[in-house]
């Protein structure tokens, strides 16, 4: 078998994942009728089974991980490789947002180049771009130096609590991990940061008392955290990428009761990890204003974020100048969600936004371009191909 450096010509590449049209409808459209919701465990089998067939297809040995409060996930490598050579992850998830029954309002469909449905942007698309890749190194009967790992989970879109350390545990031995989260915006930007994310729960205790016979001998946890949620929102800095928002508010007990408790959940988003540092040091150092309150803050940063690391510059650039060769003018931003490509650039070169060209992540109007998404799978069969980045060096901002 050939060597990546006796590897296919872009423009090869490039023609021959343009006549894949039909195979990714097809493809897709079997993932995506494959309904795959995060919060219902059972309904991940059927989708990992249709993935997990393509995969053994294409010669690649595959491993069910099962999970104990999600639907699981699966690891892929091929069969035949190359021992002690340098490794790449290949990382993505099969599960949605869209609940059992999405389908009945909101149809797989074709229309041109657009192909819509629920799924198929965030991230389905990617999954099918991973596996048109991989067929395509066998069609080239071409070998990639750095070894292709697959790694799939099925919740990540509510915090991939249970498969992030089997992800820090690739991303340490892999010289790159390349995420198959859709692109960013209609024009497919990839992307090269994204927001570190944490949730906070802020809980003010106070006193109940009698509002109208004897209200001063209460406390009130809502006055409390009237105070609290103004200096949570004066933490906000928008030329820092710093948000801090009060999404919900609960408490007190009755409109002639002094309340005795309230609480508050917060999202903070923030691009730089020292910056994140600081905001969770100013959240966890409320003082309460008012006599006989009393704070308890919980929660913390779920996902770091992805920061421009010099291992992830040299892939980005990488990634640029194979686009270039592609005819593709690729253009680079930051994500204001995280992914597990926040994970993963904690340990090795990470590039994200690596899937479907489209728009209408999570929204009614889900759909991707089938051509540009082609163009993407092209680029990801390059990316297969190219020799290490030396995403394992020391030169990462976070310690492992």
């Amino acid at each position: 078998m050939n060597r990546a450096s006796q590897g296919p010509a872009p423009a090869a590449v490039l023609e021959h994942m343009l006549a894949r049209g039909p195979e990714l409808v097809a493809t897709l459209q079997q993932l995506t009728e494959a309904e795959s919701p995060s919060d219902d465990p059972h309904a991940q089998g059927a989708v990992r089974e249709v993935i997990a067939r393509q995969l053994q297809a294409l010669d690649y040995r595959v491993r069910r991980i099962p999970g104990r409060q999600s639907g699981g996930m699966l690891f892929a490598r091929p069969a035949e490789r190359a021992r002690g050579g340098p490794l790449q992850l290949l990382l993505g998830h099969y599960d949605t947002v869209w609940p059992r029954g999405t389908l009945a309002r909101m149809p797989f469909e074709v229309e041109g180049d657009t192909v819509r449905g629920p799924g198929v942007y965030d991230m389905k698309g990617g999954i099918t771009q991973l596996l048109l890749a991989l067929g395509a190194l066998r069609h080239f009967d071409s070998t990639p130096e750095v070894t292709p790992l697959v790694f799939l989970n099925s919740d990540e879109e509510v915090g991939s609590r249970e498969s992030t350390r089997y992800i820090a545990q690739l991303a340490r031995l892999a010289d790159r991990s390349l995420v198959m989260e859709p692109s960013l915006g209609s024009s497919g930007r990839l992307k090269t940061t994204r927001k570190g994310i944490a949730r906070f729960t802020v809980t003010v205790e106070g006193q109940a008392a009698h509002a109208g016979l004897d209200p001063g001998a209460g406390a009130s946890a809502i006055l409390e955290l009237s105070h609290v949620i103004q200096s949570l929102f004066a933490l906000n800095d928008a030329e820092r990428g710093i948000s801090v928002n009060v999404g919900t508010i609960d408490g007190g007990l009755r409109p002639n009761v002094v309340a005795p408790v309230s609480q508050a959940e917060v999202d903070v988003r923030v691009a730089d990890r020292r910056d994140g540092e600081a905001v969770e040091r100013a959240i966890r150092d409320l003082r309460p204003a008012i006599p006989g309150t009393r704070l308890r803050v919980t929660g913390g940063f779920g996902r770091p974020p992805m920061e421009a690391t010099p291992a992830n510059r040299r892939l980005w650039r990488l990634a640029a100048r194979l686009g270039g060769e592609l005819g593709l003018d690729l253009r680079e931003g930051m994500a204001g969600g995280g992914s597990d490509g926040c994970t993963t650039s904690r340990y090795t070169a990470t590039l994200d936004g690596l899937g479907a060209v489209g728009d209408g992540a999570h929204a009614p109007h889900e759909h991707l371009r089938v051509g540009h998404t082609l163009e993407r799978a092209a680029l990801l069969t390059l990316l297969l191909l190219a020799e290490p980045v030396g995403g394992g060096d020391k030169e990462r901002l976070h310690a492992a």
